[in-house]
């Protein structure tokens, strides 16, 4: 299945982040459950973790040494606003 696309991403207080999908839904998700592994663990530090961005088609998000989530986790287990 192909998710709509991602607009914007906001980084937020308590390791969470908010989505503007094309379809006008908003919603917000914790990154809080994956920053436990060592592949995230960069994700600790405030500044870095504020550093998201859009993967270019607007499909997902990543920081800067690669770390990301699946588009449909992104989608499917966030919340509304």
């Amino acid at each position: 299945m192909l998710y709509p696309k991602i607009l914007d991403v906001e980084p937020l207080d308590n390791y969470k982040i908010k989505l503007r999908y094309e379809t006008g839904e908003i919603k917000i998700f914790n990154v809080l459950p994956y920053i436990s592994g060592k592949w995230y663990k960069e994700l600790h530090n405030n500044d870095y973790f504020k550093s998201v961005h859009l993967i270019s088609n607007g499909y997902g998000i990543e920081w800067g040494n690669g770390q990301d989530i699946a588009p449909h986790e992104l989608y499917d287990l966030s919340i509304n606003l």
